[in-house]
């Protein structure tokens, strides 16, 4: 492997009124250090910037500054990389210009004249040299490749020798190649004097405020409720039977609601209130109407507002706050009014029958209204006659009667059922039948009164009310047994 052999550098200052210095060694340390081989102050150049050795007959630059640069001939030294150097070469290092002199044949010494020139950089050196501007070429004589391995020869010589190790990384080095210009426009702000984060205490931050989080909505739910559940849904067994639910969601937020807010958590609860109230005795179902209007479970069954609420008393009073002339609002462009012209008086006009009658899905859901109209041979088509038949079996003989209306002694005799006479006081069928008084008596089962915030009466989930005959969950075993009499049969209705 070659060697690092000792030489002669002979240094001559231009502009100085003394002596050639000369400096006899293994190589020649160039910087801002006041004990260098050839000293250069100035704030451009580093306390160690370059370093000139000889190995078998063949000199050689090296560039020890990783923060200013070293030029050749105009052409940038990559920082710790060596050049061979030959007679006429131009070093250039901040404003100093460092004439390459041979002192004997043998070339075991090597002269340098140094110059101070201000006017001109590394860059614009390049960029002279580059366009051909400078007419003083460098001679080529005498250049050799040199011997294998001098290159690695000096970066372990220098490496040795200087105070700041070349080859040693360091954050305060730039990890970029010098750019050309002035010293002080190749710093860049590092932030190796700031101690780091460790990865560990982000990691157990997360944990923590995670494991804190899931214990607030746990044990903690109110913190995050706007109002109090109502108790069937807080509830962590079932009180009413049978059942309406699969099973009991014990305050639970994930039952009804998805994580995050939006139209999505709005979908997960629908889907949710759907999913969960299908039971034998009871279906969540929505009416073609609803759905056609977009009208989904939240729409009508508001929650969070207060242990003592009832969410079936918000669909009842949904039905006013929605029905009414006073609500602009539109539901897939149609819009809504105050149903039965504003009463809740007998469905017929000038003899013509007002109400539309059981839907097709309704009509599924009341086996026994179906029968009747088979019974006596109703269809469709026959206007008056299909919807009288509906209207009268879904009243008489079946449906409880209210304090203040006649009625007659049901299956069991535990309840009066309203029948013919509870309502017609005399020509029950014909031309003559009595259209006068019925008019007084549906009003006091279908009065506002049902629309009134009953949370905290029970009595209410057994007042006739809108659902009585706009039914909406069809299969409600529950309710239907609030409003019909114990063991009623299937009503005996003719025309």
């Amino acid at each position: 492997m070659s060697t690092v052999q000792p030489s002669t550098f002979i240094i001559n200052r231009e502009g100085r009124v003394e002596e050639d210095k000369t400096v006899v060694g293994e190589g020649l340390r160039i910087g801002r250090l006041p004990d260098s081989g050839l000293w250069l102050n100035h704030p451009t150049v580093s306390r160690l910037h370059a370093g000139i050795s000889e190995i078998e007959g063949c000199f050689y630059l090296i560039n020890l500054s990783a923060s200013s640069a070293t030029a050749l001939n105009g052409r940038s030294i990559p920082f710790d990389e060596a050049e061979a150097l030959a007679v006429g070469d131009e070093i250039q290092i901040g404003p100093y210009i460092l004439y390459v002199e041979e002192a004997d044949e043998k070339r075991e010494t090597l002269r340098i004249r140094v110059a101070l020139q201000f006017a001109l950089n590394v860059g614009e050196l390049e960029r002279r040299h580059a366009a051909g501007d400078d007419q003083k070429q460098p001679a080529a004589e005498g250049r050799t490749a040199g011997p294998p391995g001098a290159s690695d020869a000096l970066k372990i010589f220098w490496g040795k020798r200087t105070r700041e190790k070349a080859g040693r990384p360091s954050p305060l080095h730039p990890q970029s190649p010098p750019r050309i210009g002035k010293a002080r426009f190749n710093w860049t702000p590092t932030r190796d004097l700031v101690r780091p984060w460790p990865l560990a205490v982000f990691t157990w931050a997360v944990v923590v405020v995670g494991a804190l989080s899931a214990a607030a909505a746990v044990g903690y739910k109110m913190s995050f409720m706007p109002h109090p559940l109502s108790t069937p849904h807080a509830r962590k067994d079932f009180a009413l039977t049978p059942a309406i639910a699969r099973g009991p969601s014990g305050g639970s937020c994930t039952s009804c609601h998805a994580v995050g807010f939006g139209v999505a958590n709005k979908e997960k609860v629908n889907a949710n209130c759907a999913a969960c109230h299908q039971t034998e005795a009871f279906a969540a179902t929505v009416t073609r109407a609803h759905r056609e209007a977009g009208i989904n479970c939240t729409d009508c069954h508001t929650e969070h507002r207060g242990e003592g609420f009832r969410p079936a008393a918000a669909g009842l009073e949904g039905c006013a706050k929605c029905h009414t002339d006073v609500n602009k609002n539109l539901y897939q462009g149609k819009g809504v009014h105050t149903p039965h012209g504003g009463t809740y008086g007998y469905p017929v006009v000038n003899g013509v029958w007002v109400w539309r009658g059981l839907d097709e899905e309704e009509l599924a859901g009341r086996p026994e209204i179906v029968a009747l109209l088979e019974k006596n041979r109703a269809t469709p088509d026959q206007t008056q006659r299909w919807r009288n038949l509906q209207f009268h079996g879904l009243h008489v003989d079946r449906v409880r009667a209210v304090a203040g209306v006649d009625g007659i002694s049901d299956a069991g005799g535990t309840a009066r059922l309203l029948s013919c006479g509870s309502c017609h006081k005399s020509g029950y069928m014909g031309a003559d039948v009595d259209r006068t008084f019925p008019r007084t008596t549906c009003a006091r089962c279908h009065n506002t009164r049902v629309f009134e915030e009953i949370s905290n009466s029970a009595a209410g989930a057994e007042t006739p009310s809108c659902s009585s005959c706009h039914v909406q969950h069809v299969k409600d075993v529950n309710r239907a047994t609030s409003l019909l009499g114990a063991g009623s049969k299937a009503p005996d209705v003719r025309d």
